[in-house]
């Protein structure tokens, strides 16, 4: 482990930063609610996802049952059985995927599914998280006694920014734009009707039309230069080489004939 903190990663800090400063929203708005100061600093560190926790605080602010609560964060994060199985080979085996399991949260599963540097780029950004989120919290439960209404500040817009942010190289790729287009299509349409963080759950419909959706990218339109199974064909290029050559031949025979002429009029000279 203590590889993976030689080299700090400018990108993977800011997001840090980021999950950080979205945390303090967190914390202040789980006091505001009624919470006690703790709660939010162990919840972070021993839940460590962002979006279930603030269901779970806005259900319980609102007067819900605790146990609806915990079921509904636990079908936010159900959405971890695909990243888990999208990384076999990152969290690798014993211990180290029992840790790594914890540590899976959305920016490092983005970073270890757009970079080479699969491992060191997933386990940074899980370690840089478990520090980061739990401290905000804290920072946050502490200013909550102080900020009557947290939600004026805005901050927990910069969850849904950073995630924005860390997709949008990949969104140059088509096979991945088109899927993010129709996910992000179904979230917003199930905003007005589903509880907060649903609509993101609901969005992973979307992996289903994959096939449908990236049909059309694999089999490629036949061009001008190829015939209907893709093969080239020669028929045309014969007769250009045909027209070609006709081209060729009259200039060829001018050109020796214009020689033979020149030769024969040096001769002449040469006579006389």
């Amino acid at each position: 482990m203590r590889s993976i903190w030689r080299t700090v990663d400018r990108d993977i800090a800011l997001v840090c930063l980021a999950v950080g400063v979205t945390s303090v929203s967190y914390g202040a708005i789980a006091v505001a609610s009624g919470l006690p100061f703790w709660f939010p600093v162990v919840m972070g560190t021993l839940v460590l996802a962002g979006s279930s926790e603030f269901l779970f605080v806005g259900i319980v602010g609102a007067g819900g049952s605790p146990i609806a609560a915990v079921l509904a964060g636990l079908l936010v994060n159900s959405r971890h059985l695909p990243y888990g199985l999208a990384l076999p080979d990152v969290l690798g085996g014993g211990w180290r995927r029992w840790l790594g399991v914890h540590l899976m949260n959305d920016e490092s599963v983005v970073f270890a599914l757009t970079r080479k540097d699969a491992a060191r780029s997933y386990w940074t950004c899980g370690f840089g998280i478990l520090l980061c989120w739990p401290l905000g919290a804290l920072l946050g439960a502490g200013l909550g006694s102080a900020v009557s209404d947290p939600n004026t500040f805005g901050l927990d817009a910069m969850f849904p920014a950073v995630i924005l942010a860390l997709i949008l190289p990949s969104l140059r790729d088509t096979r991945a734009r088109r899927p993010a287009l129709l996910g992000a299509v179904i979230a917003v349409a199930c905003v007005p009707v589903l509880p907060v963080g649903l609509p993101l759950l609901a969005s992973l419909a979307a992996l289903a039309a994959l096939p449908l959706l990236n049909r059309g990218l694999r089999t490629e339109a036949p061009t001008a230069e190829q015939g209907p199974t893709g093969v080239v064909e020669q028929e045309p290029q014969g007769s250009a080489g045909v027209a070609e050559q006709e081209r060729q031949g009259p200039a060829g025979v001018v050109e020796r004939e214009g020689r033979g002429r020149a030769g024969a009029g040096m001769g002449e000279r040469g006579q006389a």
